[in-house]
């Protein structure tokens, strides 16, 4: 299938991974997980994906500083990024939505509907985003 989208998924957790994979595998998601910051940006910069699943809470190289890096690279920045995370406090989300921008925010734990859909509003958006922009 050459329009399979293909999401890298940041997250220290492997048993989160195989779940999200699981997941999004269904729903025909090419899922490659990264278990720390630093193989998350490699892998991003190495596959170019159409989507970034990040969790912030990550030993090392947490996920906002993931986020920064990735909004700081020209050839990255584009890459929608959903943040997942078992910081649901609102003022984390209204940081995250608004001040970082970050495309979407899910909070753990997520039911398989919540993930799905969340992904597939943020790539529709991505889509008309690129319809709408005028051609360079």
């Amino acid at each position: 299938m050459a329009n399979t989208k293909v999401v890298v998924c940041i997250e220290d957790e492997p048993e989160m991974i195989m779940l999200i994979k699981a997941i999004l595998n269904r729903k025909g998601y090419d899922v490659i997980g990264a278990i720390n910051g630093r193989e998350g940006l490699e892998t991003i910069e190495r596959v170019k994906p159409d989507l970034v699943l990040l969790d912030l809470m990550m030993p090392g190289m947490d996920g906002w500083e993931v986020y920064q890096k990735l909004k700081a690279n020209e050839t990255l920045q584009h890459i929608p990024v959903i943040v997942v995370t078992a910081k649901a406090q609102s003022i984390d989300k209204m940081l995250g939505l608004h001040i970082a921008k970050v495309d979407d925010y899910i909070a753990k734990p997520f039911s398989p509907n919540e993930l799905v859909e969340s992904i597939e509003k943020v790539l529709a958006r991505k889509l008309n985003a690129a319809a709408e922009a005028p051609a360079s």
